[in-house]
């Protein structure tokens, strides 16, 4: 198939076949006497890619995925970890920027006749 024909089977576009190309992640085939040709091959590995990144892995932590024999459980199982933590970090730090927004919210929504709590917390100089 060609590089469009790959894009459209793996849900993404030629432009993101061409950057996982650069990132060593796919393979960039010989040329021919026409235009490249990928295969089931090329596909999968596509597939892999994506899913690894639904995963919350990083392309850094794929194409170490990606070069780990299927049986070295323990470095995969390390990998995971160590992702696992980083999305908790992540997970932890949404939450806290939540909660300060909610409170921001609230004492915004309230009846109280000054500035509005979240303009004046976002603006250069306290208020508005």
């Amino acid at each position: 198939m060609k590089i469009g024909e790959l894009a459209r089977a793996g849900g993404v576009n030629v432009e993101t076949i061409r950057f996982y190309q650069r990132r060593g992640l796919l393979i960039e085939p010989e040329r021919g006497q026409g235009p490249r040709r990928y295969g089931i091959d090329d596909l999968n590995r596509l597939r892999s890619i994506r899913a690894a990144q639904t995963a919350g892995f990083t392309l850094g932590e794929i194409a170490t995925l990606l070069a780990l024999d299927t049986a070295d459980r323990s470095a995969a199982h390390e990998l995971a970890n160590r992702r696992i933590d980083a999305l908790d970090h992540k997970i932890a730090t949404l939450q806290t920027m939540r909660g300060a927004l909610v409170r921001l919210a609230e004492a915004c929504a309230g009846d109280d006749a000054g500035p509005c709590p979240i303009i004046t917390a976002f603006h250069p100089t306290g208020t508005a």
